[in-house]
């Protein structure tokens, strides 16, 4: 099944339940703040976990204490999609438990 961009409504309609979240360019962004850098390191490999359960990987860095994500889907020509906004959804899901802010 192809994987069909969001318009620009439906964009906005998704970030208003993903706090922190926002569009920048053509791409769904985050950064998170942690306690500690072995806290960041152990949320990116959280992150990896769930990206290669979906099958969806962002640009994710590591800061000392940071954690940044951005996302959009190559096979829709760079495009904000579905699988986008899910795999923001299951990031939002876990920083909880590592402590991000």
């Amino acid at each position: 099944m192809p994987v069909v961009p969001l318009s620009p409504e439906e964009i906005e309609d998704r970030l208003a339940g993903l706090p922190g979240w926002s569009l920048a360019g053509d791409r769904l962004t985050r950064s998170y703040r942690l306690a500690s850098h072995t806290a960041a390191t152990a949320m990116v490999v959280h992150i990896a976990q769930v990206q290669e359960e979906l099958d969806h990987h962002s640009d994710l860095t590591l800061g000392y204490d940071t954690v940044s994500l951005s996302v959009h889907t190559h096979s829709a020509g760079g495009a904000v999609t579905e699988k986008d906004v899910e795999l923001a959804r299951r990031v939002e899901d876990l920083a909880p438990a590592h402590g991000a802010r």
